[in-house]
């Protein structure tokens, strides 16, 4: 019984996440996802963030590393919400694809910020990397590195193509370099206003 209450419950999540995506995915492509411009602490939000990512990680006895430069300010102004959903899209994805070793969380300062503050984001992990030609079309919907990659480690497809859609919505952009069995990182890059 215990163990089809946790199955019941893994479905359940699995199917909470998959409509979670497609209606994101159907706002975005609508023009209809605003982003919310709000004060909020930086630090914070990544804190917060590695904690819900803490469990998987450590289910798999990987080492997850936040390195925050001291350049980043602690309060800025944008939407928390969705970079959030960037970053646990990116790292859950890093945690998905690495057997063992680290997945590294490294935030700085982009020197041409302008007028606002322009953050690089970049998710490393030691995992099983990606092929050349499949990385350009990771972003797209519903398209995965390998077709028996949804079989082996489930997934619906959209994450990255929503994260890279985010990513553009907040003034940046999002890309990844690779190299098959040495892992991957992904970078991406937003514009948000200096907070108070």
């Amino acid at each position: 019984m215990a163990c089809f209450d946790c199955f019941s419950q893994s479905s359940l999540e699995s199917l909470l996440t998959l409509i979670n995506e497609i209606l994101d995915f159907s706002k975005i492509e609508a023009g209809c996802l605003a982003l919310e411009l709000v004060n909020f602490d930086l630090r914070d939000n990544a804190a917060e963030t590695l904690k819900l990512l803490m469990p998987g990680a450590k289910e798999k006895g990987l080492t997850l590393i936040p390195e925050i430069a001291a350049s980043v300010p602690q309060f800025v102004r944008g939407d928390p919400h969705r970079l959030r959903q960037i970053i646990l899209n990116l790292m859950g994805n890093a945690i998905k694809f690495t057997p063992r070793g680290s997945v590294t969380l490294r935030v700085q300062v982009d020197p041409d910020s302008g007028d606002c503050v322009k953050l690089h984001f970049a998710v490393q992990d030691t995992g099983i990397g990606i092929p050349p030609d499949k990385q350009r079309v990771i972003f797209e919907r519903f398209s995965q590195a390998d077709n028996s990659v949804a079989r082996k480690f489930g997934g619906t497809g959209l994450g990255l193509a929503i994260s890279a859609k985010l990513a553009e919505m907040m003034g940046g952009q999002i890309w990844v370099e690779s190299e098959v069995g040495q892992g991957s990182t992904f970078h991406f890059t937003v514009r948000l206003e200096t907070g108070r």
